[in-house]
C-alpha cells in the first residue's frame, strides 16, 4: 500500500478538520469546533508538545486519507482521538491499520492505558475496538456527540 504516515503540524489543521467534519457529519453527528474538536486548531501544542501524538495517512497524491491522534491524560494514560479514515478509503482496512498505528504509537510513547469515547452510530468503529480487546467502562463524564467510553491496557495486551 502506497499510503504513508508523518506526524501532523498545524498546517494540516484544515485538511484534517475537513476529513474529520465529513466522517462525523457522514454518521449525523455534529462537529463541534469551539469544544469537542477545537484541538484541531493547534496540533502542535495540543498534541505533540503535550507528550502525544497526531498523525496522518496520507495517498500517493498527498491527500490526507486517514487521522489519529494520541493525547496524553496523565503519565500512564492516553485518549485515543480523531481516528477517522476517509470515506473513500474505507473498506480496504484502513481503519484497521489506524487502530494499529495508533496503539503502536501510544506503547513508544511509554502509555500503559488507552481510553476513547464513541458514538454508537459509529458500529464499524466499535466493533474494531472491541476486537482489539477494548472494554466498556463509565467515564465520569462524555463529550456532547459521545455516548460510550472504552479502555484498553496495553500491558495486557499482545502486540499485533
Amino acid at each position: 500500500n502506497a499510503n504513508t504516515w508523518r506526524p501532523a503540524t498545524n498546517a494540516d489543521a484544515d485538511a484534517v478538520a475537513n476529513l474529520v467534519f465529513s466522517v462525523l457529519r457522514e454518521y449525523r453527528l455534529e462537529p463541534d469546533p469551539d469544544g469537542t474538536d477545537s484541538d484541531l486548531r493547534d496540533i502542535e501544542t495540543q498534541y505533540h508538545a503535550g507528550g502525544g501524538a497526531f498523525d496522518v495517512l496520507e495517498d500517493t497524491r498527498g491527500n490526507i486519507v486517514g487521522s489519529v491522534g494520541i493525547y496524553p491524560i496523565d503519565a500512564a494514560s492516553c485518549e485515543l482521538r480523531k481516528m477517522y479514515p476517509a470515506r473513500d478509503a474505507r473498506g480496504q482496512g484502513l481503519g484497521e491499520r489506524l487502530l494499529k498505528h495508533a496503539l503502536e504509537r501510544a506503547r513508544q510513547l511509554g502509555f500503559h492505558r488507552v481510553v476513547l469515547e464513541t458514538a454508537s452510530v459509529l458500529q464499524e468503529a466499535i466493533a474494531l475496538y472491541t476486537r482489539y480487546g477494548f472494554e466498556p467502562y463509565q467515564p465520569p463524564h462524555l463529550s456532547a456527540r459521545c455516548d460510550g467510553a472504552y479502555f484498553l491496557d496495553l500491558r495486557a495486551t499482545s502486540r499485533e
